[in-house]
């Protein structure tokens, strides 16, 4: 009974906070190696705290940050098998100025918990062990089998946990896979998302010169390589806002929102943002263009002095950072090819161009009314009394499209934020009322499917 795991979550509420905050206090930064001390600590925790929640665990080697695989598999074969990802590496928390605590010193402010991962995805991933633990105390027979994977490198594409995939397909498969690491349609408003963008990454160095050059001097004569970077690079779309690379649109298929909640408005949703002009692309609407459109971004510019004050000099090199976000029927590594072509034949013959290929991955879409899909909402809807809506995310959770091919169920992305959650920005954090509503929400989701399942 829903009042039941109310009961238990109150009872429980200071001590599971108290291990939720020494979970926020880690800074398993997965992109530094200077953390990878801290990474593994946070590991070796997360272990300790699993074990005691009933769960047996595993510790899975990869070419990177170890994954963790834990289950409780007494239900036998007949029953449903439920996995739940997660990951406990986390975003760097640059600029450190604009935090106004600590980020990893937890501080709770108008019932939010503020830290770097509040949110994504400790947060969530904490308040799903939390649920399990609590289904487990509560529901002594646990009609259910479950497993949990949790990584350590989603925020740096999970490449270890993809090289291990396929050896560990046994142990991964699963009917009902459960990515915890999303958000709501608004607050009070519960979602699932059916789909997400796939992803992937350019950076482009241009070089015109083995050393800064004077400008009095060399002005006027040496070609400025910032200029010819971002030359080339205005050239990348049209005054629409589509992309002008060839075979960038290559398989994309002209898919509508029929079947989802499109009423969103995401310049209501951005306010927190202050966001002074909104681009989608060409006749597309906002939504159409998050969700269902793919997009090719600047990340970020660097060239020459940027410093106080002035150098007057034609620098040496400029370079960018660029990444798309993929739709269903666009593969990564040929984006990425056509798009280092594009630049290549835009820049100026002769001029130094050099190329680093980020890792990509593809786009995952689901069904909309599986089983799967059909158990988040009942649970959802126990929990808000309120519809639950059916969304897509034009974000990127790097593994998921490999993991639910190797799982062999149906996927769906479920979470409780929202976008002023801010995560990966200064100030991330997370709702303490929202964090119990995740609880609650992922007990309701066990027990459907210890009652039988939606359908039932």
């Amino acid at each position: 009974m829903l009042e039941d795991y109310d009961a238990w979550f109150e009872k429980n509420r200071s001590a599971s906070l108290e291990d939720f905050f020494t979970f926020l206090r880690f800074p398993s930064i997965s992109t530094d190696p200077a953390h990878t001390k801290e990474l593994l600590a946070c590991k070796d925790w997360l272990i300790t705290y699993m074990e005691k929640g009933g769960l047996k665990t595993e510790v899975w080697e990869t070419s990177g940050h170890p994954t963790i695989f834990a289950s409780h598999l007494k239900a036998g074969e007949k029953a449903p098998t439920l996995l739940f990802y997660g990951h406990y590496d986390v975003q760097p928390s640059t600029p450190l100025e604009e935090w106004k605590n600590p980020p990893f010193e937890p501080e709770v402010r108008e019932g939010k918990v503020y830290a770097r991962g509040a949110i994504d995805n400790k947060g969530q991933g904490f308040y799903t062990l939390l649920a399990i633990r609590a289904f487990l105390e509560l529901s002594k027979q646990a009609p259910v089998n479950i497993k949990v994977l949790i990584e350590g490198e989603e925020e740096v594409g999970s490449p270890g946990l993809e090289g291990i995939l396929q050896e560990k397909k046994g142990e991964l498969k699963a009917d009902h896979i459960y990515v915890v690491d999303l958000d709501m349609y608004a607050e009070g408003i519960p979602a699932v998302t059916l789909g997400i963008r796939g992803v992937t990454a350019l950076n482009i160095t241009v070089k015109n010169s083995n050393t800064d050059l004077h400008s009095g001097t060399f002005g006027g004569v040496a070609l400025n390589p910032a200029r010819a970077l971002t030359t080339a690079l205005s050239k990348l779309w049209d005054e629409k806002g589509k992309v002008a690379v060839p075979h960038f649109y290559d398989g994309v298929e002209e898919k509508g929102l029929e079947g989802l909640d499109e009423e969103i408005d995401l310049k209501k949703e951005s306010a927190p943002f202050d966001i002074k002009v909104f681009q989608g692309e060409g006749d597309y609407s906002l939504v159409e263009s998050n969700w269902v459109r793919p997009t090719l971004e600047i990340n970020g510019l660097e060239s020459g002095y940027t410093g106080e004050g002035y150098k007057t000099i034609i620098p040496a090199e400029a370079m960018a950072k660029l990444s798309c976000r993929l739709v269903p029927g666009q593969d990564p590594e040929k984006i990425i090819d056509a798009l280092a072509t594009f630049l290549k034949n835009n820049l100026p013959q002769g001029i130094g161009i050099s190329f680093e290929k980020g890792h990509g991955t593809p786009a995952m879409i689901t069904k909309p009314d599986s089983v799967t899909v059909k158990g988040a909402i009942a649970a959802y809807e126990r929990i808000y009394s309120a519809k639950c809506c059916r969304q897509l995310c034009g974000a990127t959770i790097p593994i998921a499209s490999q993991l639910a091919e190797i799982c062999g169920g149906e996927m769906v992305l479920i979470g409780v934020g929202i976008p002023s959650d801010g995560m990966h920005a200064p100030n991330e954090c997370f709702g303490l009322d929202r964090f119990k509503e995740g609880f609650l929400s992922i007990t309701q989701l066990l027990e459907i499917f210890a009652e039988g399942g939606p359908d039932a």
